[in-house]
Order: structure tokens, then C-alpha cells, then sequence
């Protein structure tokens, strides 16, 4: 009932959203898009130690790296709090030397969304590293290439698309990120509350309904829109392996 009337009123009449709205989803992709980005190299490099090298303490460092998947986020922002906070041991080393704050801002959302994410980046990055086969990197350290230039020209293109898969997943899993953010750097309108938060204010004011479908309604087809991506992009990322094996 409250979709069709959804539909049929306010989401098709005049203006789709309100500047409250947009806001929410604009600062969203801002906090998810520099999240990705941000924790790009260390993934990559993180999914390569893990694909390509043996050493001792691998299944303790992988564990660390998932931990964030299995914490609730709650104990994730927690933490961030008391080290990245104005008060905290990195964070307040940061603030005096730096003029770096992460709390209550837009950048500790970032952080945040970026730790949380950052498990299912490197599984995807690591699995397609795992099908490239290692023999190419050694026919090509036999004819005389650098360890850093077989990787700049035979491992990463051929991981390319794993590479963006795992982005594109990571981007997804920063768009719903509520707990960690809420408790690390609160609901500030316009400066912390992304879409997740957005919505958990609109559940709270009586006769918001609308507001707060509409939100789903969009995270719904942005979470659908990254998997179907994703798929097709760790589809490519055999079919490339496949052919060049």
C-alpha cells in the first residue's frame, strides 16, 4: 500500500526528491567513493601478499583482515573512536601535527565505510589474482622482466577486472554502512548522515514514511545495480584467464 501510493504520488509528482534527500545520497557517493579509492593499494597489495606469497602468520593476518566482517559495526566504530578520535592515541597525534580530524566529519564516515568494506575488496582482488597462472610471471621473470614490471604488465591487466569487481562490491557495502559510522562520527546532517542514517531519521519522525521508502527504494536498486556489475565483471575476469591460459 505504501509503495503503490509511493509510486503513484509523491515519487512521480514534481521533483523525485528533496534537497534533504539528495544531500544524503550526494554525500553517500562522496563517502563511498573516496573509501574505494582510499583503500585501493593496500588491498591490492594485501590481496597479492595473500594470492602470491607463503609467510609465517599468513592465516593470522588474513583473520585480522576479515575481522571486520564478523565484528558488529558497532565495535568497529567504537574502536575507530578511541584511536582516530579527537581524543584518541592516532587521532589526536593527527589533529596536533596535522590539522587532521577524522570525527564527526565526513572523512571518519569515509574511514569507516573504507574498514568495513575492505574484507570483500580483498577477497575479490585475491581470487583473481589466484587464477592468473603463475607460470606467464615466470616465463616472462625467465626472458629477463623485473618482478615489478611483470606485475604492472602481465598480473594487473589480467586481473583488471577482478580488480574492479571487488571496487564495485566494496563501493555497495559503503553505501549501507550505518553502525560503525553512527557511532564514530554521529548523524550530522550535511556533513556525516549518508543514506542509511538519512533513513534511520526519516523511521524516527512520525509521518516520514515516504521519505524513508524512497531511500530504500534507491539503495535497493544502487545494492542490485553493484552485484549485477560485479557478476558481470568476475565473468570477464574468467573468460580473460581462460584465453590467455
Amino acid at each position: 500500500m505504501l509503495i503503490g501510493s509511493l509510486l503513484s504520488g509523491s515519487l512521480l509528482s514534481g521533483s523525485l526528491l528533496s534537497d534533504y534527500e539528495i544531500a544524503a545520497l550526494l554525500l553517500s557517493l562522496k563517502v563511498s567513493s573516496v573509501a574505494v579509492i582510499a583503500s585501493l593499494p593496500l588491498g591490492i597489495l594485501c590481496a597479492w601478499l595473500l594470492a602470491r606469497v607463503e609467510f609465517p602468520g599468513k592465516a593470522l593476518f588474513d583473520s585480522v583482515l576479515h575481522l571486520p566482517l564478523v565484528l558488529p559495526p558497532v565495535v568497529v566504530g567504537y574502536l575507530l573512536l578511541i584511536s582516530m578520535g579527537r581524543q584518541g592515541f592516532i587521532g589526536q597525534w593527527l589533529f596536533n601535527w596535522f590539522g587532521i580530524s577524522f570525527s564527526f566529519s565526513w572523512r571518519g564516515a569515509a574511514l569507516a565505510a573504507a574498514i568495513v568494506s575492505f574484507p570483500l575488496m580483498v577477497r575479490a582482488i585475491r581470487q583473481s589474482f589466484e587464477t592468473v597462472d603463475i607460470r606467464l610471471e615466470q616465463a616472462a621473470r625467465t626472458l629477463g622482466s623485473s618482478r615489478w614490471r611483470v606485475f604492472l604488465t602481465i598480473t594487473l591487466p589480467l586481473t583488471s577486472p577482478g580488480i574492479v569487481s571487488g571496487m564495485i562490491i566494496a563501493f555497495a557495502r559503503s553505501l549501507g554502512e550505518f553502525g560503525s559510522t553512527i557511532t564514530f562520527v554521529s548523524n550530522i546532517p550535511g556533513e556525516t548522515r549518508t543514506i542509511p542514517l538519512a533513513m534511520y531519521s526519516f523511521i524516527e519522525t512520525p509521518g516520514a514514511e515516504y521519505q524513508a521508502m524512497r531511500l530504500c527504494i534507491i539503495s535497493i536498486v544502487i545494492a542490485l545495480a553493484s552485484l549485477l556489475a560485479s557478476q558481470w565483471m568476475s565473468k570477464k575476469a574468467l573468460q580473460r584467464t581462460a584465453s590467455v591460459c
